[in-house]
């Protein structure tokens, strides 16, 4: 398997890429520009995993949609969540999100296998009242979205935010796991959970 990262969109959002050797993949959140990057690799994905659903993370879910992958999300495509109005009215960011269907609803704790991989989700709101974080166990690999950055957290003044329920979140569901995990956000540079916890000056353990 190959971890892929892919920067997309007007606010430079991670998607990431699991590519295995029959050319297909799972895919955690879709940029804008992820669907031509996959492409372009001749990639198809399988899944796409999403992290929360605002706009700059599932512009492209709709395209991964067609091409067949199943989405797994916390909630229901919704409009309010996914603040794509607020980008343009607020920004001036001229983005408009298709509709998709989210398949498959992921709620609180629980564990995802999906061909092979098992994920353990975890719902972590405070950036989002639908975020949610998927850990691959057997490679030390967490996937954050917009929970958890490198030496910092996800923004909690958007509509649905909440900075206690954040730190809450990061440290019940993030800071409990191994120091050693690998820790790729929805922006910015990958981390390891011993190094947030030891100087992330946002969230101290």
């Amino acid at each position: 398997m190959i971890l892929h990262t892919f920067t997309g969109g007007a606010v430079q959002t991670n998607g990431y890429i699991l590519e295995f050797d029959d050319k297909t993949c799972f895919v955690v959140d879709a940029p804008a520009g992820i669907g031509d990057f996959l492409k372009g690799h001749e990639l198809k994905a399988s899944y796409l995993l999403l992290t929360h659903q605002h706009f700059d993370h599932v512009e492209d879910a709709s395209a991964l949609a067609e091409s067949g992958a199943e989405i797994y999300g916390h909630s229901e495509f919704d409009r309010t969540l996914i603040r794509d109005q607020q980008a343009r009215e607020a920004w001036g960011i001229p983005v408009n999100v298709p509709n998709f269907n989210v398949n498959h609803l992921l709620e609180g704790k629980t564990s995802l296998t999906l061909g092979g991989l098992t994920f353990e989700v975890s719902h972590v709101p405070g950036h989002s009242p639908d975020s949610i974080s998927f850990y691959l166990k057997d490679e030390l690999f967490l996937f954050s979205g917009d929970a958890l950055f490198a030496g910092s957290i996800g923004r909690t003044d958007l509509p649905g935010g909440s900075h206690e329920q954040l730190l809450d979140s990061i440290r019940e569901n993030l800071y409990i796991l191994p120091d050693d995990v690998a820790v790729f956000p929805g922006h910015g540079p990958d981390t390891h959970i011993g190094k947030e916890k030891q100087s992330n000056p946002f969230c101290p353990a």
